[in-house]
């Protein structure tokens, strides 16, 4: 007996999604919709918070900072086992 996934509200029968589905008349890439688009996109940037100079400058200088200091160890590093594997190898 093969036994059916209840629902939602506990009862046998399963919810139906409804997909939503554009109408074939319509272009997708028509003048209305691309500029509706780009209004969307305009009110979303206008929504951001961007950081001010001194922190996006600090941030900066820690990263640069990070990479140097990093690429200063992975460099030692491969230096040091580069020495190792031509010593064994000798």
């Amino acid at each position: 007996m093969a036994s059916k996934k209840k629902g939602q509200n506990g009862k046998g029968k399963q919810s139906v999604r409804k997909e939503k589905s554009e109408p074939k008349g319509i272009a997708l890439f028509s003048p209305g919709n691309i500029r509706s688009f780009y209004h969307q996109v305009e009110s979303e940037f206008k929504k951001i918070v961007w950081p001010d100079r001194k922190v996006t400058m600090g941030l900066t200088g820690f990263v640069l900072i990070l990479v140097v200091i990093l690429s200063i160890y992975l460099g030692s590093v491969d230096l040091l086992l580069g020495k190792l594997v031509s010593l064994v190898l000798q």
